[in-house]
């Protein structure tokens, strides 16, 4: 290395890293970015992006099996399982690919090691860099950010093998289409999986330990998800749990405690999907004012730890687990040090979440339980996709737009979505949230027709009993 004295260090080459480093280079510091495995960090390589490009193989497919419904014939449909995932990694390869250039292209040096915090004080922060067990470098920084992730959180006496138990990981890349699955919690990433082996014919049953799925979404979606989920043949066990799990040698015996009553079954493979923890070993931790707390290092609102000079952002420093949650991070904590003028905190309200399953669930904001549960009184617009012109032209009739208000500001809480393209739709209301606008700007918004988005108006609409198409 020509340079070892930057700005900026960042640990981590994920979304909030380097989006982190991109908006520091804009902002004229000298940055460089230390990744130990693939720029775009589990996001792009093996989770946000790969696991899409799985899903939508499967909804191919899904449409090829009932191309009768659309007028059209379709004989010998059959899918390839090793050509679905190679072009998913072929996905992650080339926007692996992409960051590496918009980092070159903002001047960013990226150093290829593992990046530990060496100490130093206030005005000197230092990072050493190993590769294969040696020292490649020494770097020194004013201000170092972690942007190390998280991995799959394994439970004692459950723990994944990598084989028969997979974790995320695995999952992306079966050697296998197994005919019987068990996924072990029913969040976005086991549902995301549950659906895809679904839609590809395995038997998929879903244990989940709460008392319902998608347990942060609305109780109201969760429970047409739920009913979504049966209808495709899905078995799902809420207020449940799996107790022990044996491999064997091509399956896996799994005991399931639900409805009061332990039974064994046999699957032929079985996915964890119950959380992630931080990757908070071995960066340098030890003898620094840095806190974690329950594998996630603790931060102020600007991604300050309590070491001066040494930041956090992204899944290490705790949920929502979600890259675009990091991407702001990483902005929000770069103006911060670099001392640009009029920036907020960010606001966990204003974050929308997806589901990438059959069918599709997004959300933002409150829930109606929590809004009440806060002391709002609340007014509360639902719309069907059965009275949308788009979404019976579409073939998707099955879906719901909740919107939950304010009753005595008109403020928007919240939304929440199930439906076909509503992770498309959901950014509207994350607009509408950062603008803070009311219900009465919502209705005097004009919606293009005929589109899906019709259905949030009219959501809006019937929350103050002004409904016009259903």
């Amino acid at each position: 290395m020509a340079d070892s004295k930057f700005d900026l260090i960042i640990v981590g080459g994920g979304p909030g890293g380097y989006v982190a480093a991109i908006r520091a280079a804009q902002l004229g510091l000298k940055t460089a970015v230390v990744e130990a495995n693939h720029l775009g960090g589990i996001c792009l390589n093996w989770g946000c992006i790969p696991t899409k490009a799985l899903l939508r193989s499967a909804e191919i497919y899904n449409y090829i099996q009932h191309a009768d419904a659309f007028g059209l014939k379709v004989t010998g449909a059959s899918f390839d399982l090793q050509k679905i995932v190679e072009r998913s990694r072929a996905v992650s390869k080339q926007l692996n690919q992409g960051v590496g250039y918009l980092l070159k292209k903002n001047k960013v040096e990226v150093i290829d090691g593992w990046g530990t915090l060496a100490g130093g004080k206030a005005g000197a922060r230092k990072v050493t860099v190993e590769k294969d067990g040696k020292k490649i470098a020494d770097l020194e920084a004013k201000n170092i950010i972690l942007a190390t992730g998280a991995r799959a959180r394994q439970l004692p006496g459950l723990e994944a093998d990598g084989k028969l138990i997979w974790t995320y990981r695995e999952a992306m890349v079966p050697d296998i289409m197994p005919k019987s699955l068990l996924v072990v919690g029913s969040g976005a990433i086991g549902i995301e999986f549950a659906s895809f082996y679904r839609t590809l014919g395995a038997e998929v049953t879903v244990v989940e330990v709460l008392d319902r799925v998608l347990p942060v979404e609305d109780a109201e979606i969760s429970a047409l998800a739920h009913k979504a989920f049966e209808k495709q043949g899905m078995t799902i066990h809420t207020s449940a749990n799996v107790s022990a799990l044996k491999a064997g040698k091509n399956n896996v015996k799994a005991t399931i405690e639900a409805d009061g009553k332990k039974s064994e079954q046999t699957f032929d493979r079985v996915i964890m999907a119950v959380g992630i923890v931080g990757n908070v070993e071995n960066i340098g931790l030890d003898g620094t004012k840095v806190k974690v707390d329950r594998s996630h290092v603790e931060i102020d609102e600007w991604g300050a730890t309590g070491e001066p000079g040494v930041w956090a952002i992204g899944d290490l420093v705790g949920p929502p687990w979600l890259a675009h949650k990091a991407e702001h991070e990483g902005v929000i904590c770069v103006e911060k040090i670099a001392g640009v003028k009029g920036i907020h905190p960010l606001d966990t309200s204003r974050i929308p979440g997806c589901t990438y399953c059959q069918p599709q669930i997004a959300s933002i904001g409150l829930t109606e339980a929590a809004a009440v549960e806060q002391g709002h009184k609340v007014r509360v617009g639902r719309f069907p996709f059965q009275g949308n012109g788009k979404a019976i032209a579409l073939g998707e009739p099955e879906g719901l737009v909740k919107t939950v208000f304010d009753a005595n500001t008109g403020e928007l809480l919240g939304a929440h979505m199930i439906g076909a393209e509503v992770t498309e739709l959901i950014q509207g209301y994350g607009i509408a949230k950062t603008l803070e606008t009311t219900e009465e700007e919502l209705m005097h918004a004009i919606f293009p027709h005929p589109t899906l988005s019709e259905m949030m108006h009219e959501s809006v609409l019937d929350a103050y009993d002004r409904v016009i198409h259903f």
